[in-house]
C-alpha cells in the first residue's frame, strides 16, 4: 500500500507563491508517475501538473507558466511551486501516485 502525504498549504495573498509537497512511501522513480490535482468548493476535481520518470513535466494550460513540479534527489518528495497565486487557485490539493491518494492540502486566497 503506498503512502501518500501532503503539505504546505495555508493562506496566501494574491500574486504571492506556494510550495506543496508530497511524501510518497514508494519513490516516483519505481512508482513512474505522481499527479497533482486540485478541487475547489463546488467545482470538479482537476489536474494541475504531472512529474513522470521524476524528468518528464506536464502542466495544465490555465496554469500559464505559474507552476512548477519538481523532485528531492531520492524521489520521495515531490513539490509543486505555484507563483503570482490568484483566489481561483483555492482549493484543495491533492497527489495521486499509481491511483493512490494523500489526504489533501488546503489553499485558501486571503486577500
Amino acid at each position: 500500500q503506498v503512502r501518500l502525504e501532503e503539505s504546505g498549504g495555508g493562506l496566501v495573498q494574491a500574486g504571492g507563491s506556494l510550495r506543496l509537497a508530497c511524501s510518497a512511501s514508494e519513490s516516483i522513480f519505481r512508482r513512474k508517475a505522481m499527479a497533482w490535482y486540485r478541487q475547489a468548493p463546488g467545482k470538479q476535481l482537476e489536474l494541475v501538473a504531472s512529474l513522470t520518470d521524476g524528468v518528464s513535466r506536464n502542466y495544465a494550460d490555465f496554469l500559464k507558466g505559474r507552476f512548477t513540479i519538481d523532485k528531492n534527489a531520492n524521489g520521495f518528495t515531490v513539490f509543486p511551486q505555484m507563483n503570482n497565486m490568484n483566489p481561483d487557485d483555492s482549493g484543495v490539493y491533492c497527489c495521486d501516485q499509481g491511483g493512490h491518494w494523500g489526504q489533501g492540502t488546503q489553499v485558501t486566497d486571503s486577500s
